[in-house]
């Protein structure tokens, strides 16, 4: 069990600092999001003009949305690296020794979480600095940051999913359109209650990002909205086992390969 927990410790560790020591991996995952959010808070803070519209401060509620850009980016930049690895052969040679195979993903999981969560506080500190309210206080930190790093790792799944199946790093890449136009057609911009009828409303309303969306929103406009973090909570299992079965079987196939 010790020699596992030191494979996973190592290669978390190697998933993390292969991020963090390349800027422009880094770039998207930190800063992307936040020139987004300050783009949409300058030119969309009319919204709270809005009838029903839940609170005064735009930013308060449009950087709800940053954290979620911030694990798609987690996605592209961990299916990439995975696809690097079997693009230069480093995954198969991992695969020849006695390591598990478990190993190999859990270790690069776990340092996107820990990219995840520390993202999520640069996001907050920064958000508070130019104005946004955390209405939920300090006991809402770290249900930010854990939410934050299990969302992450959740997409980061789907990017290991995707690397194992196709041994890509343009496939992964490919994916960044598709994950960006669900983002667009969510709560991202305005709140649901808003959209009221039509299809936006309904394409909004079954789309699994709104949830997520809403649960961080929550703890800054509601402070403590228990369904809502709830519905966020279970979107993120609810991926995420669908995330962890795709790459069992993706793992499997490329075993099969290798």
């Amino acid at each position: 069990m010790s020699g596992h927990s030191e494979q996973v410790a190592v290669l978390a560790r190697r998933a993390m600092l292969k991020t963090l020591r390349q800027p422009f991996q880094l770039f998207p995952i930190i800063f992307f999001p936040l020139v987004l959010l300050g783009v949409n808070a300058s030119g969309l803070k009319a919204a709270v003009h809005l009838p029903g519209f839940p609170t005064d401060s735009y930013i308060s509620f449009a950087i709800a949305v940053a954290f979620i850009q911030g694990a798609m980016f987690s996605l592209i930049n961990t299916g990439t690296n995975l696809a690097e690895d079997i693009e230069t052969g480093f995954f198969s040679r991992l695969s020849l020794t006695p390591m598990h195979r478990i190993s190999l993903i859990a270790g690069m999981l776990i340092g996107v979480g820990a990219t995840g969560v520390m993202q999520s506080a640069v996001y907050m500190l920064i958000g508070l600095i130019f104005g946004a309210h955390f209405d939920a206080g300090l006991a809402g930190i770290p249900v930010v940051l854990v939410l934050g790093g299990l969302v992450a790792v959740v997409f980061g799944a789907i990017g290991c999913a995707v690397a194992l199946k196709t041994g890509s790093g343009e496939a992964v890449q490919g994916m960044f359109p598709l994950f960006f136009m669900f983002i667009f057609l969510s709560s991202s911009s305005l709140p649901r209650n808003l959209l009221k009828t039509g299809w936006f409303h309904a394409v909004a309303t079954w789309n699994p990002v709104s949830y997520l969306i809403e649960g961080f929103r929550s703890l800054y406009i509601f402070g403590w909205d228990g369904p809502a973090l709830v519905r966020a909570f279970a979107v993120t299992f609810g991926l995420g086992v669908a995330a962890f079965a795709a790459v069992s079987w993706a793992m499997n196939s490329r075993m099969q390969r290798t």
